[in-house]
């Protein structure tokens, strides 16, 4: 049997397989006894093909293995910080486990069962608590993940960042420390469908019904998408830091600060970086892409405003968020470019 070596030094075994005639026009091959059986697949079973634009053929099967990886057991250590045990409880959400339950050998403490209930429902779409007893807490997937497009939820995180970063210009105009915290908040949404999607593209990537079913035409699309989600959640912790660094502020911003100059820019630029992840439109990202490298033309033009410019510590940081926010929307742009090429080298 032949033996392939991946770059990641993975030893791969593979077959080579003769195809049959039978019946004067159907074209067969056998199927590795060994893969049948871990598969847990039995005659009369049904196998989803998938033919590539390589002339590669992907198959998949149903496995009775799959499903008992749906449930898992987390065990909950009370030497460790909380924050770390929902680090590992998300991960799990991440792989796609539907039943997860939290154990802990000495009984959960009043103040740790609310954090991980009140942390799940806050962070985590779909995932409830179903069940819980002194030693125990059993959360348990109610969403059916196939419902909601890949696309739909980045449309969702696009739709909150765009009025998060809208409400962070106002924030900063007024002083208005209750919007600003407002917007701190709702980064918890950006987060819980950033955590949503790469579940999604996850599963994707090893269930080829389930990768249809969301709009994932080729395994490949998923390192694109999961590129974007990322970026999109980082616009999304910059623009919360905008808002904390509103509420440290304590002096207002002249009207004439050309720092609302490159916040309106970043709005736009992120705005058409998805537009153009949206359409697939090579020229019009590269328009994006270019529009984003305006963002420097306006430091030099505040640079030069003197006392026309609040000159705090905070409004430091907030213009470096604002060029990131840029730098990371010119980003998504040239993603779409990628994925675009990707798409038409499939047709």
């Amino acid at each position: 049997m032949p033996i392939y070596q991946n770059p990641g030094c993975v030893v791969i075994d593979y077959e080579q397989r003769k195809i049959q005639l039978t019946g004067g026009s159907t074209y067969i091959i056998s199927l590795p006894i060994k893969w049948v059986r871990e598969c847990g697949l039995n005659s009369g079973d049904t196998l989803t093909l998938l033919p590539q634009n390589n002339c590669a053929l992907l198959l998949s099967a149903d496995s009775k293995i799959d499903k008992k990886k749906s449930e898992c057991v987390i065990p909950i250590l009370q030497e460790d910080k909380l924050e770390d045990n929902f680090r590992i409880l998300v991960s799990y959400y991440l792989a796609g486990y539907d039943l997860i339950r939290l154990v802990s050998s000495k009984g959960f403490h009043a103040l740790d069962r609310k954090f991980f209930k009140d942390v799940t429902r806050q962070r985590l779409i779909g995932i409830e608590v179903i069940e819980e007893s002194r030693n125990e807490i059993v959360l348990q997937s109610l969403m059916n993940y196939q419902e909601l497009p890949i696309t739909k939820g980045l449309q969702n995180m696009s739709r909150l960042i765009t009025s998060m970063l809208e409400d962070a210009l106002i924030a900063l105009k007024g002083h208005d420390l209750e919007l600003a915290r407002d917007i701190v908040s709702r980064d918890n949404e950006v987060d819980r469908f950033y955590l949503l999607t790469v579940r999604q593209l996850k599963s994707a990537v090893e269930d080829l019904k389930f990768a249809e079913k969301i709009g994932v035409e080729r395994p490949r699309q998923c390192l694109g998408y999961r590129l974007v989600t990322k970026i999109i959640e980082r616009i999304g912790d910059h623009v919360q830091r905008i808002a904390q660094q509103i509420i440290m502020m304590d002096a207002t911003v002249p009207e004439k600060d050309a720092v609302f100059a490159m916040g309106t820019l970043a709005q736009k630029v992120f705005s058409d970086s998805m537009k153009a992840l949206e359409e697939m439109d090579i020229k019009f990202s590269n328009k994006v892409v270019n529009l984003a490298r305006k963002f420097e033309d306006y430091t030099a033009i505040r640079n030069e405003q003197g006392a026309a410019r609040c000159k705090s510590e905070q409004m430091v940081s907030i213009i470096e968020s604002l060029k990131r926010i840029s730098e990371y929307s010119a980003d998504i742009a040239e993603m779409s470019i990628n994925m675009s090429s990707e798409r038409d080298r499939g047709k």
